[in-house]
C-alpha cells in the first residue's frame, strides 16, 4: 500500500512538498521553499526531511519559489535524480532558481557589510552552482502525455492555468491513482486558458490559497484605474510589488487595455526586475510560438504586453534612478511579497512619501512586508532599518493568478468524487472553509492534513 507524507503546504501557503511511497519507489511532488514568517523560513535550514537516497524523482507543477525554491537545497545535500517538469515550467524555473541564488548570496554579502544579521558569518541557503546542478536534472515533458517515471509510478500533467507551464500532476501507482492540483489558474486569466478538468482519481490534494474568498474583476479593475489617476493627479508614482513570473505580465496587459481605452493616463512604465525581464521574454516566445497555453485573442496584432511607454531595467543603476520618481510613473518590480529584491530599494525611497501609491496586486503570505502593508502596518523593516509607512496602500487581489473558492470548488467537485480530498497549500482559515463546503456542499470527505502527518494512499 502506497502512503503520502505531508512535508509543506500542510497549514500554510509555502513550502508544498507531498512525497509519495509505493514501497518500492519515493516520488516527491513539489519541492518549495518556505517563505513568511522566521520559524518557517527556518525550516529550510534544517537537514532534508525525507531520505535522498530513496528519493526516485521530483516533480514540479510549476515554476514559483514556494514550489521549486527548495531543489538547489536536495541537490547541496548531494541528491542528482530526474526532475519531471512541463516545457515551460523547466523554461521559467531556471530563471527563478538563478535569480534566487543570486539574491541569497547578495543578501548574505550586504547582510555581513552591514552587519544586521545575527549570524557571523551571513551565509546563503544555497548559491549558483547548486542552482545550476539543479537545472541540469530538468525533464521535460508534454501535457496529456502518461510517463513512467519511476518503478511502478506513472506521471501525466494537465493544465492548470496558473503560470505559463503550471500543471496538475496525475499520479498512477499500481492500482490506485491520485491528483495533486498544484495551483489552479482563473478561468478569467488574461494570458493562459483555463485549467482542464481533472480526471478521476482515489486521492485528491487541492490547493486553498483563497479558499475562503472571492475575487471581483470589474470592481478591481475600476479600482485599479482610479488608484493610478489619484496617484497621478497629486504628482505621484504607482509601485507594484508583483511577482516576477506571470503576475508582472498579467498587469502589463492590464496596464495596456487600460491605456487603451483611455482610463488612465500613459505613464511611463518601468519593469525593475531581471527575473520579470526574463520571464517576459519566455511569455513573448510562447505568444510567438503558439502554445497550447495561450489565449489565442493574444496571438495576432500588438504586443498584448507593451502599455506604449514601457521601459526595462536591466541594471542596478537603472534601478537606483527608478527610486525616487520625479514624474508619475508606474513601477513594477519583484519580489510581489516583498521579501527580497529591488522592489526593497523602491519600498525605501517611496513609502515615506504621501504622493504615492503601493498597490500589492496578489497573494500575501503571514510574515511577509506585503502581508504587514495589507494588514495597516504604520512602519515595515527593512535592510535592518524602519522605514515609516506614509504612501497610500491599495490592495487588490482580484489579480492573482490563483483560483478563489468557487473556482477552487467547481475545479475540485467533479464526478466521480475521489475517496479522500486533502486541503493544502493555504492559510488554515481558507483550508478549512473549503474543506467544510466540499463535505456540506458535495458529501465529501475532505481533510485539512496535519503537517508532517502520513496517510495511506
Amino acid at each position: 500500500m502506497s502512503t503520502l507524507t505531508f512535508l509543506g503546504g500542510a497549514g500554510t501557503v509555502t513550502g508544498s512538498k507531498y512525497l509519495f511511497d509505493t514501497g518500492g519507489s519515493q516520488v516527491l511532488v513539489d519541492c518549495g521553499l518556505f517563505q513568511g514568517l522566521a520559524p518557517l523560513r527556518r525550516r529550510n535550514w534544517k537537514q532534508p526531511p525525507l531520505d535522498l537516497d530513496r528519493l526516485d524523482a521530483v516533480v514540479l507543477t510549476h515554476a514559483h519559489l514556494d514550489h521549486c525554491g527548495y531543489l538547489p537545497v536536495l541537490v547541496r545535500h548531494g541528491w542528482r535524480g530526474p526532475v519531471f517538469t512541463t516545457e515551460g515550467t523547466a523554461d521559467l524555473a531556471a530563471i527563478v532558481l538563478a535569480d534566487s541564488a543570486h539574491l541569497m548570496v547578495e543578501e548574505a554579502r550586504q547582510a555581513n557589510e552591514a552587519g544586521w544579521s545575527k549570524h557571523r558569518p551571513a551565509l546563503p541557503l544555497y548559491d549558483a552552482d547548486d542552482a545550476e546542478r539543479a537545472i541540469r536534472l530538468f525533464r521535460p515533458i508534454d501535457f496529456n502525455a502518461v510517463r513512467a517515471i519511476a518503478d511502478g509510478v506513472d506521471l501525466e500533467f494537465g493544465r492548470a492555468g496558473h503560470i505559463l507551464g503550471s500543471a496538475w500532476a496525475h499520479l498512477t501507482m499500481g492500482d490506485r491513482s491520485v491528483v495533486v492540483s498544484g495551483d489552479l489558474g482563473r478561468p478569467a486569466h488574461r494570458v493562459l486558458l483555463p485549467p482542464q478538468p481533472r480526471p478521476a482519481c482515489d486521492a485528491l490534494l487541492v490547493e486553498s490559497t483563497y479558499g475562503d474568498r472571492g475575487h471581483d474583476d470589474a470592481a478591481a479593475t475600476a479600482l485599479f484605474a482610479d488608484t493610478i489617476r489619484r496617484t497621478a493627479a497629486r504628482g505621484g508614482s504607482v509601485l507594484i510589488p508583483a511577482f516576477a513570473v506571470d503576475r508582472t505580465e498579467v498587469i502589463l496587459i492590464e496596464l495596456a487595455k487600460l491605456v487603451r481605452a483611455g482610463e488612465i493616463p500613459d505613464l511611463p512604465v518601468f519593469v525593475d526586475s531581471p527575473m520579470a525581464l526574463a520571464s517576459l521574454r519566455v511569455y513573448r516566445e510562447a505568444v510567438a510560438k503558439s502554445w497550447p497555453e495561450i489565449r489565442p485573442e493574444l496571438m495576432h496584432g500588438e504586443d498584448a504586453f507593451d502599455p506604449g511607454h514601457l521601459a526595462e531595467l536591466h541594471t542596478a543603476t537603472q534601478s537606483m534612478q527608478a527610486n525616487d520618481p520625479k514624474k508619475p510613473s508606474i513601477i513594477i518590480s519583484a519580489s510581489g511579497m516583498a521579501t527580497g529584491g529591488r522592489v526593497l530599494h523602491h519600498l525605501k525611497s517611496m513609502l515615506p512619501n504621501n504622493r504615492h501609491t503601493i498597490v500589492v496586486v496578489g497573494y500575501a503570505a503571514v510574515g511577509t512586508r506585503s502581508r504587514q502593508l495589507v494588514g495597516g502596518a504604520r512602519e515595515i523593516k527593512i535592510h535592518g532599518r524602519y522605514v515609516p509607512v506614509k504612501a497610500e496602500v491599495q490592495v487588490l487581489d482580484a489579480f492573482s493568478a490563483h483560483a478563489d473558492a468557487d473556482e477552487l470548488l467547481a475545479w475540485a467537485a467533479t464526478e466521480p468524487p475521489p475517496a479522500t480530498t486533502y486541503v493544502v497549500h493555504g492559510e488554515p482559515e481558507g483550508a478549512e472553509t473549503l474543506a467544510e463546503r466540499l463535505e456540506t456542499e458535495h458529501g465529501w470527505t475532505a481533510v485539512v492534513p496535519r503537517d508532517g502527518e502520513r496517510v495511506l494512499v
